[in-house]
């Protein structure tokens, strides 16, 4: 069990979890997965390809047909539900040690993101019982109902950056609804996922319905998307990627929902409270700047944007970058070692193009840094819209500053990317706050806060950010079809 290797901290060999049970991937093959912040082998997890695949939405299949899950009652499905929420809270400081080590992000961020996790299966059992069809008024003569049907057989593919959150936002509103589900978690960080798996046989939920199979996107996670069987598809992940899994489902007319990359902006305007804008540093750099709604860019209204730079500069000087288990760090490891140099490399550019930095930016050496993948966190000024650090998702500790004149011109650069995720703005001004929200083109965007992301509320992202959301209620409809029905009058 992943549970014992991590009691343990020794290696283990974890395989896939096809039909209620841990499997070996039929090729044999398996890989090492690390902690990226001391480069130690944590496990070494068996590597689906496409004849696991298969393995696993046959067996999804089959629980689906069998419709023990599906054709439970709502009370019955709502307390299994309940029971997996408890169940991760009994084993979330072990979840949460298990999440922070194969990530390398800082614990007290686990910590969070496990609550999370159990809060969403608790939101969606409640769910359940408001969530169904209605009967309609019809011209005709007679009486018109409408139902909402499960979808099927879900394929849920995964980030390495949030691999338990993620996975749960995902897993809990399809099973509410009745659904089977095959994840592919992140080849880099299985383990959260697989242990969930674990966790919900334990929670009474009936083989089948829940598989997971780790392996690399190029052969797994391509082979659940075309596979006939499936009939949906939520992946998150990088725009690139997105993009090729749309593509790849367009096959067979899979419903498709994508949560993809984002530039998001901050805006702070001259009548801020400065103090609480300083904020936007843990909005900037949460899990070391890997994070889709990272505020990559700060926008500042040019008679405060001096006092900004300083204010921020000496924030981001002040976060402890450290051991990910220390529950005082701020800043844990980079996912990996190839990661890193590719920040590296955008800072680089960033210098090349003219833009100041101001701060960090560098490899971070000496004990306990030389085993992990760690990064200063970089801070740069004079930037301008076009530079490549403005435009692109670098996807690490990396910020740039831009002054702005007016809120026309915030707007403007604010909605200057390909993508549109999510943002904050800072202001005093209720007014303003009102029009500047209406008018960025983003799917999430937060007042005098960093926090973008809330169990209760869609989350999804415009532009190629992605399509479909996550979360709240409405998640629900990526999950369920409409089926009316209509009964004559005799």
């Amino acid at each position: 069990m992943i549970r014992l290797a991590m009691a343990a901290h020794t290696p283990v060999a974890a395989g896939l979890w096809i039909d209620g049970r841990s499997v070996s991937a039929r090729s044999g093959q398996s890989a090492p997965v690390l902690n990226p912040a001391t480069g130690e082998i944590l496990a070494r997890v068996a590597q689906a390809g496409p004849e696991d695949v298969d393995a696993a939405v046959a067996a999804a299949r089959r629980s689906w047909e069998r419709g023990d899950w599906r054709r439970a009652t709502v009370a019955e499905r709502a307390r299994v539900l309940l029971r997996l929420a408890e169940r991760i809270r009994e084993e979330a400081e072990e979840l949460a040690a298990l999440e922070s080590r194969n990530v390398g992000k800082p614990i007290a961020e686990a910590r969070g993101e496990v609550e999370m996790g159990a809060a969403c299966f608790q939101y969606y059992a409640g769910l359940i019982p408001a969530f169904g069809g209605r009967t309609v008024p019809l011209s005709a003569p007679g009486t018109g109902l409408t139902f909402r049907e499960p979808v099927g057989v879900c394929g849920l593919i995964v980030p390495w950056n949030f691999p338990f959150a993620i996975t749960t936002w995902k897993v809990s509103p399809a099973l509410a609804l009745g659904n089977s589900v095959v994840v592919k978690p992140a080849s880099a960080t299985p383990l959260s996922a697989l242990r969930l798996a674990e966790l919900a046989a334990e929670a009474g939920l009936p083989p089948g319905v829940l598989n997971v199979v780790p392996g690399p996107g190029g052969a797994a996670g391509s082979a659940l998307a075309r596979h006939p069987d499936v009939r949906k598809i939520s992946f998150t992940g990088s725009t690139e990627v997105g993009s090729e899994v749309m593509r790849t489902a367009a096959g067979d007319v899979k419903r498709v929902s994508l949560e993809l990359g984002g530039k998001s902006a901050s805006l702070i305007f001259a009548d801020a409270d400065l103090e609480k804008a300083g904020a936007s540093v843990s909005g900037s750099f949460g899990n070391a700047g890997q994070d889709c709604c990272a505020r990559s860019r700060v926008l500042v209204e040019r008679p405060v944007y001096e006092e900004v730079v300083e204010r921020f500069v000496a924030r981001v000087q002040a976060l402890r970058v450290g051991d990910p288990q220390n529950a005082a760090t701020e800043i844990g490891s980079l996912i990996s070692p190839s990661h890193r140099d590719k920040v590296d490399g955008w800072v680089r550019r960033g210098v090349a193009e003219g833009a100041t930095l101001c701060t960090g930016g560098r490899p971070l050496a000496g004990d306990p840094f030389d085993r992990g993948s760690f990064y200063a966190p970089a801070v740069f000024r004079d930037v301008t819209p076009g530079m490549a650090i403005a435009q692109e998702e670098i996807f690490g500790p990396v910020v740039s500053l831009l002054p702005f004149d007016t809120e026309e011109e915030a707007i403007r650069l604010a909605n200057g990317t390909i993508y549109g995720l999510s943002g904050s703005l800072w202001t005093r001004d209720v007014g303003r706050a009102l029009r500047v929200v209406r008018a960025i083109e983003t799917g999430v965007i937060s007042v005098n806060t960093s926090w973008s992301v809330h169990l209760e509320m869609p989350f999804g992202g415009v532009k190629r950010s992605g399509v479909g959301r996550e979360l709240g209620p409405s998640a629900l409809d990526h999950y369920s079809e409409w089926k009316s029905v209509f009964i004559a009058d005799s």
